[in-house]
């Protein structure tokens, strides 16, 4: 495919309603959902800033100050959760100035981004999940085929249909990169061989009840690991535990969930 082909996004209507309300808009979802380009295409009018650029993250950490004096009228800040004391300058910012619209957060890590954003901008901030390429965003998109087959290998990954990457040659860089960098920023895992089988397992599992202690006694770890690293991948927005439907709320909270993946491609 062209390079030069552009995805339609759902969300960025709601995202330019919310720059009409709220000072700061936070756009949430995993690793090369569309985040960034979505954020510079509708806000391109705005300084973008990497914060996991390593001289702009020093420059930050050693001279705040400084380092934020240069976006008085807003920027977007991508992966802002690298940088955790932002979000406390951000609100100091925004209560002197409440111009809406002037800052644009995204972040790929729910753990750091939303523990920021709850303790230091609630009520500041509008929070918006940007997921992979939905049917009706990929329908939309030029010269789409719809072949169911090859759909459900390829997922909604934006770069496996903006590029024309080769899902083979896509997914297992990007597993392992997801591995071998978020995961071990979250959480201390050994034997990351371990934590791959898991994700295998849960990705055989995908669309069915979820049976944690079978799972966590084929994966050979404990329920309690099992239970954290799927809160890891809940949190990394990779998988999503669906709770199930009954006219009694309080069995919906203690039966039993379904375990989906949110990208079907990855799931393959």
């Amino acid at each position: 495919m062209n390079t030069s082909i552009t995805l339609p996004r759902a969300l960025g209507t709601t995202l330019q309603r919310f720059a009409g309300l709220f000072p700061v808009i936070a756009i949430t979802g995993p690793r090369q959902s569309g985040k960034t380009t979505l954020a510079r295409s509708l806000f391109a009018d705005k300084p973008y800033v990497s914060l996991e650029n390593p001289a702009e993250l020093a420059f930050a950490q050693e001279d705040p100050r400084g380092f934020l004096a240069r976006f008085a009228d807003g920027a977007i800040f991508d992966e802002a959760q690298r940088w955790p004391a932002l979000f406390s300058w951000l609100q100091g910012m925004v209560d002197e100035d409440r111009r809406p619209g002037r800052f644009v957060l995204t972040g790929s890590q729910q753990f750091g981004l939303m523990a920021g954003i709850t303790q230091s901008l609630a009520g500041r901030v509008a929070i918006t999940q940007l997921l992979p390429l939905s049917l009706a965003e990929l329908t939309a998109a030029p010269r789409f085929e719809m072949n169911l087959d090859r759909l459900l290998l390829t997922g909604g990954y934006p770069a496996l249909h903006a590029r024309g990457i080769e899902v083979q040659d896509w997914f297992p860089s990007y597993v392992a990169t997801y591995v071998e960098r978020d995961v071990r920023q979250v959480m201390n895992i050994h034997d990351l061989g371990v934590f791959q089988r898991f994700l295998r397992l849960c990705a055989a599992r995908t669309g069915q009840m979820l049976n944690l202690a079978l799972l966590a006694g084929e994966a050979g770890v404990s329920q309690g690991s099992a239970r954290n690293w799927l809160t890891v991948l809940e949190n990394s927005y990779l998988v999503h535990r669906l709770p199930p439907y009954h006219r009694n709320f309080g069995k919906r909270l203690v039966k039993t969930p379904t375990l989906y993946f949110l990208d079907i491609g990855l799931a393959c």
